[in-house]
């Protein structure tokens, strides 16, 4: 799934003073890391970066040319090797009590780090959802300087995962990642389901009449955190030039209102700039953008307006008409929605396309057509996530096993649906299709070195279970007794104890599970309690010592308190009455 990305080829490093008109936005949290950094640093336009954190392994680098990238953070990096396992996360943690709207943007270079010459294959996720895909090779630009990428998310739970996945056994990269929480309303759209259940990923963002800006890139201010192109690398010069068209960018001499208002606080700087084509006799010509889309999605472009040219002082003076893939979607006076230099803004979803090419064209109606930035986002479903209360137990066997990182057991165990699940994991909708359930798990001859967590009986979808030929110590847990338990193999183990009776009688008693696997058992010399193991001792049940057996204990150890303190007592009695301290008491 590729997306439009900015590079740092395009880098403009002027400095202008933050737009005063604004709507101060609500302070939410911002995390800025520097992956691969070892120290805290701030940036030339003052953004403090953090050292490296959150991620579950891998190794540190630094870019082969440091001195061609302006801030630290583009020259260190963190690269995930093919020995960390497949799959490698950030797990983030999160401020929003009950969820919360996010912003997301990495960094990813390669500037040949490894001496490989070879930029690597690998997919990003974000909470499960797959929302990047780097293939090899890679645009040159891209590969030695870099590019931004970003999108927007809705997320409920306290931490989210950015996850990596290795294509063959290249090795995943990340140079740095920021993550700040917005307005929760910010960006909606109509669509099939409310807009949370949907990521928006950046396919193209750009600003006219200027250079590229933002974070990164200059001081502007961008409350979110986003990064502006400049509308010159996706309009379509042909165009204008066959309608005899001169394309003009002009500025506002004075500052626009009702910008970077809440949900979106577009910024101020958007609106100071536009571009207008100028036809032959002071008609209008057209302006026309190409936008790279993949053909499986929808999208959702904001259009962004501002009538800043002084000459245009009523309604009706400049009107348009938008097209989109041939459609006309509106007809366009700024000057008669809101008057002039006044922000004036706008969506439109763009469904069941049939190419790779979005097109946006601006048509005169009269005068000429304006505009000063446009947006677009693929609209992308969350995926099936993994049922919560598998995660957790997963989690937990993952600790309890001595997973070793090889196997890349991080982030959800199932999830994205296109990955292939945690190494010796296998995973299915669940029957009413929302959410991911663990079938089967396969970790024979791995060398683990744990203990089977009793979190396992929260796998109530499992139906086979190979732990053989490790060294698994403790007792086998109760909660491996589920119904839909199949083919169960723990031999060649040091497991002990008595086999659950909750796990046996599934079989007796005409379960799943067939009598014959639990030979399987075998090679656990300290296992005990069915056919084809030692029974276990009289008072020995499937946790060391049974109920029974502390009673018995108990029992005893009271009769022999009794007797001792019986015999303390005739002893007493006997030295008493060698001392005539006994009375003698008459039948009255």
């Amino acid at each position: 799934m590729p997306s439009l990305s900015l590079s740092r080829d395009n880098l403009s490093r002027t400095l202008s003073i933050p737009h005063s008109n604004l709507q101060i936005p609500i302070l939410y949290s911002v995390l800025h890391i520097d992956c691969g950094g070892l120290v805290n640093s701030t940036d030339a336009f003052h953004t403090t970066w953090l050292s490296d954190r959150f991620y579950s392994g891998g190794a540190t680098s630094v870019v082969s040319e440091p001195l061609h990238f302006l801030h630290h953070q583009e020259k260190t990096l963190r690269y995930f090797p093919i020995s960390s396992g497949k799959k490698n996360c950030y797990s983030i943690p999160l401020s929003a009590a009950g969820g919360g709207r996010y912003f997301l943007r990495t960094f990813t270079v390669y500037d040949n780090f490894d001496g490989k010459s070879h930029s690597p294959s690998f997919d990003v996720s974000v909470a499960g959802t797959l929302v990047f895909s780097w293939r090899s090779p890679w645009l040159d630009s891209v590969s030695r300087s870099g590019a931004y990428s970003d999108l927007f998310f809705y997320h409920r739970e306290p931490a989210v995962d950015l996850c990596f996945y290795s294509i063959a056994t290249d090795s995943p990269v990340i140079g740095s990642l920021e993550l700040a929480q917005i307005d929760t309303n910010a960006y909606p759209f109509d669509y099939a389901k409310n807009s949370s259940n949907y990521i928006l990923i950046n396919y193209g963002r750009f600003s006219s009449g200027s250079d590229q800006w933002g974070p990164g890139f200059s001081n502007d201010t961008d409350f979110f955190g986003r990064s502006w192109l400049s509308d010159a690398e996706l309009r379509r010069q042909s165009v204008s030039i066959a309608n005899g068209a001169t394309i003009k960018a002009i500025s506002a001499i004075k500052d626009v209102v009702n910008v970077e208002k809440s949900p979106n606080y577009f910024p101020g700087k958007l609106y100071q700039t536009a571009i207008t084509a100028l036809g032959n006799g002071g008609g209008g010509g057209v302006l026309e953008y190409e936008l790279t889309v993949d053909a499986k999605l929808d999208y959702l472009l904001w259009f962004h307006f501002a009538e800043i040219d002084v000459s245009v002082t009523k309604a009706g003076q400049r009107v348009f008409d938008v097209l989109v893939n041939g459609e006309n979607v509106s007809r366009v006076d700024v000057f008669r929605e809101v008057g002039g230099f006044a922000a004036y803004d706008w969506s439109y979803v763009v469904k069941n396309l049939s190419s790779t090419t979005l097109s946006v064209r601006l048509e005169p109606v009269v005068g000429a057509p304006v505009i000063c930035g446009l947006e677009n986002y693929a609209i992308v479903p969350f995926d099936l996530k993994t049922a919560p209360d598998q995660v957790v137990a997963m989690r937990a066997l993952k600790a309890s096993l001595h997973v070793p990182d090889r196997m890349g057991w991080n982030g959800d165990p199932c999830a994205p649906t296109t990955w292939d699940a945690w190494e010796g994991v296998t995973c299915h909708p669940s029957k009413d299709e929302s959410y991911l359930v663990v079938s089967q798990i396969d970790l024979g001859s791995q060398g683990l070195k744990g203990y089977v967590s009793d979190q396992i009986g929260l796998l109530t979808n499992l139906v086979s279970l190979n732990l053989s030929s490790n060294s698994l110590g403790g007792n086998i847990p109760s909660g491996l007794g589920q119904k839909s338990l199949v083919k169960l193999l723990l031999n060649d183990n040091v497991l002990e104890g008595q086999v659950p009776e909750e796990l046996y009688s599934i079989g007796v008693h005409g379960g799943a599970i067939e009598l014959h696997l639990f030979d399987s058992l075998s090679g656990n010399k300290k296992l005990c309690g069915v056919p084809s193991l030692p029974e276990c001792p009289l008072f020995w049940g499937k946790n060391g010592l049974s109920t029974g057996g502390k009673i018995g204990i108990a029992l005893s150890s009271k009769t022999n308190r009794y007797h001792r303190q019986k015999s303390l007592m005739a002893l007493e009695m006997e030295s008493q009455h060698a001392k005539g301290f006994i009375r003698s008491y008459s039948a009255n």
